[in-house]
């Protein structure tokens, strides 16, 4: 993968559906106007790639572009960037295989009538940044159309201003109704007076809308009885049971349930032998069953409706009356009053909602109000107006109105078969998918099938472009990244995931601007242009991307810079855009370096360098530009970036390493005649353990497999823990990459990672405070940092282990694993490195967390001395016939031997006939007799090195 690719993919999270914005569709659309310096540079790059300039001019601009015959697409016309483009084409197939749109992609709502009350919101959005659009467009210059159907055809009326939602369609077009307009004006009025959030709740849809709801309550006598309308769940696994609508029902208990000691079954009432239909909610079940139990209630029931697909809810009425005795004294009906009270409260407050929509419609409501709450400020009013009306969706059962084969491409073909087979009631002799789409319309057309859009479509769904848009906003601001949404709320729910415990102090909000998150949104927007882009090998597109980042990231720190009455926290820098825009450079560069375009990527380097100051990522920049520089035979530059970067106080861990092994070698005499500082410690010797093995494939390229001892086939690192558990001394080990060394310090540090730091929790849905990846975290928490490693140096870190284990375990951290490593594992890891070692590792980390959080040895092993539980520790990279060390790894080896761990490289080499001599059953090695399984092969005899 590109260097930068996952890392952007991480950022945008899951990918939108909604169009671009016409403002940037536009800017992203024609390619700019060329000048004198892209021509030198074009004739630069051909020369450097070997190739010749087609001429000057206009002719040189004409044929600087061919077009793929194989895709169609659009592409520089020089060898290598044909040839390489032409190699994704053919590997791929001749045919792009296009992403499968979901029903939720389409236009089906009707066309009504706008409605003037709504048709403002484009309108009063537009006015407020026409001055920003303007500034866009005419510093990006003139673009060709990219993706011109997702470009509002309504023009410059509708060009939007970055992350708005001008160029959306209108409200009133994607709502079967909508808010009337004295509700509109009322809500708005009341937002002055800090209402809000109550205003827009008024205007929320009740839950007598849902229809199988807990919630809804008849109270035919309020002292003595009340009738619930539920459902039954469970009906997977009684599924064979023939409902009747209108049968009684009756209830009883399963106290024995291993899942839940409150279930309460679901019986058909009558039947001499018990039906059992299901279950109900464990919600109801759980206030309903201690009076079912004490007898104190009696329950009846029936069946109110059908559901059309056999293992949905069934919709069913109780009427639960409770038991009254004049002779019970009022101490005997306390705890039974009690208890009644308490079903009743739950559910009145409407507590026993079942699973389904209505349990989302909640936790929708809660993330709105959550948002409106504590960012009212990044929403215009009409906006704030429109999330107060949930009914976002228009639903429908008619298709009369609609493209049917827009509806019907976006089956798969297996369920075009199954529709086929069941309306012709024989054979599909077609297969192919245009054959069974021409098929499906020609039946419908005809009127031989009359029935077809609702067997395709029993209920259509659609989601506005302008409620995709706000609640893509909604859930941003909420959650604070792209990858959680209201999926979290349901894993909660479920005990799936369990989120740590924390107090969330907010003295600064992340935007505190509207125009911040306009352009951090119009930032995302770019990032995923420029990853589909990719994903299609279309290089013009992402291209673009890279010139407008360029143009943006130049801009913004003027704009980010500006004086504020009270700056926010640093770490609050990464939901700038200007971050966005850096990695979608930093992703760029790579893209150029592949390409062999290194002047392109040594002048994308060069405005990160100079335009972003403070970045982790300074250090890769500095490492790139200088090898891109000696690649364009520029040696003399290249050596003083080098220099540069390694002054860099931003430049760390491995690309320090790197930079200051580029500068051992690049400043031989005449170049400089004084030997770097540093010269030594970077070329210190580390450790090499050699073992030969029998490779079971010999291919570049391909994953090293080897047999084992066991004579089981196995990975590089599996070979190396099975030596060192036999010749290589008696150590247990894990292969673990750092992931153990993570989950020791997420386990040990758990205080000081949750402990109360203003802003760095700003949602009860963080595995990891805000600033852990940033120097904050130490600085903010030093006094408990440092206090805790004490404690871990004295030799009590096994017991603050247990404690943190048995405290959280299952809870979600950044970095800890709790099924890949065990208590065991993790206790012994802890006593056999020693409490100093130990100490000074998890001070490094959380010193900089992010810097030193990859690149660990690949393995930690461990045995115990004595029975009192000495014991010692080893860490060892593991390298294959042609593998090297990268510099982060050689950073992390130099690090760990100055905290004085046993570190060693183990390299492991191909060997298929010196040293193997192959017998039943056992096998003599040069200088070794190991018994083996029969057939089996192992390595020769390991030799012991000491190389750079």
């Amino acid at each position: 993968m590109l260097t930068g690719r996952e890392s952007l993919v991480r950022l945008i999270g899951r990918r939108r559906r909604s169009p671009l914005p016409a403002a940037l569709a536009l800017a992203l659309a024609v390619p700019p106007s060329r000048s004198l310096q892209d021509d030198a540079a074009d004739a630069e790059r051909e020369a450097a790639a070997g190739g010749s300039s087609s001429g000057g001019g206009d002719v040189a601009v004409a044929a600087g572009w061919v077009a793929c015959p194989v895709c169609g697409e659009s592409i520089r016309g020089t060898d290598y960037c044909v040839n390489t483009h032409l190699d994704i084409c053919l590997t791929r197939g001749t045919k792009r295989k296009l992403t499968q749109s979901t029903l939720l992609d389409f236009s089906f709502s009707k066309k009504d009538t706008a409605d003037p009350a709504l048709n403002s919101l484009n309108d009063s959005n537009e006015a407020e940044h026409m001055e920003q659009t303007d500034r866009n467009v005419s510093s990006d210059g003139a673009f060709l159309s990219l993706n011109n159907d997702k470009v509002n055809s309504k023009g410059s009326a509708n060009a939007s201003s970055p992350g708005c939602l001008h160029g959306s369609p209108d409200i009133s077009e994607t709502c079967d109704t909508c808010l009337p307009p004295d509700a509109l004006l009322a809500y708005m009025e009341n937002t002055a007076n800090n209402g809000v959030v109550k205003k827009f709740l008024s205007h929320m849809p009740s839950t007598d809308a849902t229809s199988s709801t807990i919630g809804l309550l008849s109270v035919t006598d309020s002292s003595n009885s009340v009738v619930v309308d539920t459902v039954i769940v469970g009906r997977r696994f009684h599924e064979n049971i023939e409902l009747q609508e209108g049968a009684s029902i009756t209830l009883l208990r399963d106290p024995q349930n291993a899942k839940d000691p409150d279930a309460i079954k679901v019986l058909y009432a009558g039947y001499e032998c018990e039906q059992m239909l299901g279950y109900l909610p464990r919600e109801l079940a759980k206030v309903l069953a201690p009076l079912l139990d004490r007898h104190y209630i009696e329950c009846e029931g029936c069946v109110v409706g059908v559901p059309e697909q056999q293992l949905d809810h069934v919709p069913i009425q109780l009427k639960c009356q409770k038991y009254t005795d004049e002779n019970e004294s009022y101490d005997d009906l306390k705890h039974p009053q009690f208890l009644w009270e308490n079903f009743i409260g739950a559910v009145g407050n409407g507590n026993l909602l079942q699973p389904s929509s209505t349990r989302y419609q909640t936790n929708f409501s809660l993330m709105i109000t959550d948002v409106m709450a504590n960012h009212s400020h990044l929403f215009s009013d009409k906006e704030k107006s429109f999330l107060g009306y949930i009914d976002m969706i228009s639903c429908m059962d008619d298709l009369s109105n609609y493209d049917l084969k827009e509806v019907i491409d976006v089956l798969s073909v297996p369920e075009m078969k199954e529709i086929l087979k069941e309306l012709q009631k024989n054979n599909v002799s077609c297969t192919r998918r245009h054959e069974l789409l021409s098929t499906l319309l020609s039946l419908y057309h005809n009127g031989t099938c009359t029935i077809l859009p609702k067997r395709i479509l029993r209920t259509c769904i659609r989601i506005s472009d302008v409620a995709d848009e706000l609640l893509w906003r909604v859930q941003m601001l909420f959650f604070l990244n792209g990858d959680q949404d209201l999926s979290s709320f349901l894993l909660v729910d479920l005990g799936l995931v369990r989120f740590p415990v924390y107090a969330c102090t907010i003295s600064h909000r992340v935007f505190q601007e509207r125009n911040d998150l306009l352009q951090y949104e119009e930032a995302i927007q770019v990032a995923q242009v420029m990853d589909q882009s990719l994903d299609n090998s279309n290089m013009e597109m992402v291209t673009r991307c890279i010139e407008l980042s360029e143009k943006r990231l130049s801009t913004a720190p003027k704009e980010e810079n500006a004086t504020r009455a009270e700056p926010p926290p640093s770490f609050f820098s990464r939901f700038s855009a200007s971050l966005v825009y850096s990695k979608i450079l930093t992703l760029g560069a790579s893209v150029y370096e592949r390409d062999r375009r290194y002047t392109d990527a040594i002048r994308v380097l060069k405005r990160l360098l100079s335009t972003v100051a403070s970045d982790r990522k300074r250090g890769y920049w500095a490492l790139r530009l200088s090898v891109d520089l000696e690649h364009m035979n520029r040696s003399n530059e290249s050596l003083s970036i080098a220099e540069a970067g390694v002054i860099d106080p931003w430049v760390r861990a491995g690309s320090k390493i790197a930079l200051q092994r580029r500068v051992v070698r690049l400043s031989k005499p005449p170049r400089r005649w004084k030997v770097p500082s540093y010269a030594n410690a970077v070329t210190k010797n580390i450790k090499e353990v050699n073992i030969e093995g029998r490779p079971l494939n010999c291919e570049t390229g391909a994953k090293n497999v080897f047999y084992g001892y066991d004579g089981e086939l196995c990975g590089v690192e599996q070979l190396a823990l099975q030596y060192y558990a036999d010749e290589g001394g008696g150590w247990r080990g894990t292969h673990s990459e750092g992931g153990i060394w993570m989950t020791i310090f997420g386990l040990l540090m758990w205080d000081a990672i949750f402990s109360d730091v203003p802003d760095v929790f700003q949602t009860k849905f963080q595995t990891a405070p805000l600033d852990l990846e940033t120097d904050e975290f130490y600085r903010s928490r030093k006094d408990l940092i440092e206090s805790q490693l004490k404690k871990i140096q004295d030799g009590i870190a096994e017991e603050i282990l247990i404690s943190s284990w048995e405290l959280h375990q299952g809870t979600s951290c950044r970095g800890v694993n709790w099924d890949r490593h065990s208590l065991t594992d993790l206790r012994a890891a802890v006593v056999c490195t020693g409490g100093h070692r130990l100490a000074s590792l998890l001070r490094h980390l959380a010193l900089d967390y992010r810097s030193w959080s990859s690149g660990m040895p690949d393995l930690l092993l461990w045995r115990f001395l004595d029975e009192r539980g000495g014991g010692e520790a080893k860490l060892v990279e593991v390298k294959g016939p042609r593998d090297q060390l990268s510099e982060q790894q050689r950073a992390w080896i130099l690090v760990l031997m100055d905290f004085g761990f046993d570190v060693e490289v183990c390299k492991i080499a191909e060997n298929e006939k010196d040293g193997l001599f192959q017998s039943p059953g056992h096998l003599t090695m040069i200088g070794a007799s190991i018994p083996t399984a029969q057939n089996s092969y192992v390595w020769a005899k390991p030799t012991m090195s000491i190389g750079q």
